[in-house]
């Protein structure tokens, strides 16, 4: 079993920026890909970016390449999304996501509780 717990979620105003988190714990000596995806009041869950085991693959949604860059350092179990330039229709929760590979990642194994994003106009 993974554990994920995202964290660093807020109220920004349009064009700011904010770094989520997170957190994997429990069996975190298995090699697993790790993703972002968001949810919007009202809408399906949207995938928003993935990163492979070894960092070196890297995925994003169109509505984000250029302003989210996803990141990951394996010694402290963690995986980043750095958001610039944020957007108000990029307000949704955004929730962290374990697989054994990237393909996988959109009905994953592991899933965290999700941090809200609100991005005011």
């Amino acid at each position: 079993q993974v554990q994920l717990v995202e964290s660093g979620g807020g109220l920004v105003q349009a064009g700011g920026s904010l770094r989520l988190s997170c957190v994997a714990s429990g069996r975190t000596s298995s090699s697993y890909a790790m993703g972002w995806f968001r949810q919007a009041p009202g809408k399906e869950r949207e995938f928003v970016a993935a990163i492979s085991w070894s960092g070196g693959s890297t995925v994003y949604a169109d509505s984000v390449k250029g302003r989210f860059t996803i990141s990951r350092d394996n010694a402290k179990n963690t995986v980043y999304l750095q958001m610039n330039s944020l957007k108000p229709e990029d307000t949704a929760v955004y929730y962290c996501a374990a697989d054994s590979n990237i393909a996988g990642l959109s009905t994953a194994d592991y899933w965290g509780q999700g941090t809200q994003v609100t991005v005011s106009s």
